[in-house]
């Protein structure tokens, strides 16, 4: 065995030493080959063959070839370029802002930076608010990613949605044929103005998809058991009675509470697909011929502005 043994190492010696001698002899030999012209570099690559026993394709790729450079080291893909600080000045401005999202807050945050430090709120070093303001949307909701899923309370909201979407079959526009008057779409349209911050007022639209009978009822605020209400109380004067209703993927009706109302032996609960708008076509072109017609894009507040709104 050990005559095997040392066999084995006096070749791997060999044929280490063998490769390093290659290395050199081409990278002495590569420069001056590829400063030639064509005779020569003939007779340098039968030399190169020769002594190095490479086929001669192999040989010409080993002698063009450029020779490896030192690369420099990139950065790594995890590091860190806004301080602690930055992300402590962002959620108090994002809180200030009443929590819009990162699109909105991007735009605000020259003036609201500038409001904070007037006003004596926020006291910010020139590096931190040059960051600040240099940040793009998308690294502002990364940046407020955890503190969002805490103050929103992660995906149980999202999860409680898909579940109730499970429960509510899906109606589409070609669903619907020559059904008899009494099913109804309902959709919500807001008075936010420019501005969809705080508590502003919500108009519950239901369109009679056979007849086009629309009824409106002003809400003071976007609420389930609101929602519930007004249907409850439009009932009586609907022209037809409500056999079935069709909404579309909005929380304020995929719910709990709307769900018990719409398990009535009566009524048929059903929901639209979530981004064709077709599904809902004769409620949302009631929304602009009647709703915005008559009310509107401003902003309407508070139980006053409901109440005028209800009058009209």
């Amino acid at each position: 065995m050990l005559p095997d043994v040392s066999t084995r190492r006096g070749a791997e010696m060999r044929r280490q030493v063998k490769l390093t001698t290659r290395r050199e002899l081409t990278a002495a030999i590569s420069r001056r080959y590829r400063s030639a012209d064509r005779k020569s570099k003939r007779l340098i690559l039968d030399e190169f063959t020769k002594v190095t026993g490479y086929h001669r394709k192999h040989a010409i790729r080993v002698l063009t070839a450029q020779p490896a450079t030192a690369m420099t080291p990139k950065p790594s893909a995890h590091q860190r370029i806004y301080r602690e600080a930055v992300k402590e000045a962002l959620i108090v401005l994002w809180e200030a802002a009443d929590r819009i999202c990162g699109k909105r807050l991007k735009a605000l945050l020259p003036q609201l930076v500038e409001a904070m430090e007037r006003y004596k709120h926020l006291q910010l070093e020139q590096e931190v608010r040059s960051q600040l303001l240099a940040m793009s949307a998308a690294t502002i909701d990364r940046q407020l990613s955890a503190v969002q899923e805490h103050a929103y309370g992660g995906r149980k909201q999202r999860t409680a949605l898909h579940r109730i979407r499970k429960m509510v079959p899906v109606r589409t526009c070609a669903d619907w044929g020559a059904s008899q008057p009494g099913y109804w779409e309902m959709d919500r349209v807001t008075h936010c103005g420019e501005r969809a911050v705080g508590r502003f007022v919500h108009t519950l639209v239901l369109t009679d998809v056979t007849s086009g009978w629309t009824e409106c009822v002003a809400l003071p605020v976007r609420e389930q058991t609101l929602v519930v209400e007004a249907i409850h109380g439009l009932r009586p004067r609907l022209a037809f009675p409500l056999l079935g209703l069709d909404t579309d993927n909005d929380s304020a009706f995929l719910n709990d509470t709307l769900l018990s109302y719409g398990r009535e032996p009566s009524i048929v609960f059903t929901r639209s697909r979530a981004y064709p708008k077709n599904d809902q076509a004769w409620v949302e072109q009631k929304n602009g011929a009647i709703v915005r017609k008559l009310i509107g894009y401003g902003r309407l507040e508070g139980l006053a502005a409901t109440a005028a709104w209800r009058r009209r």
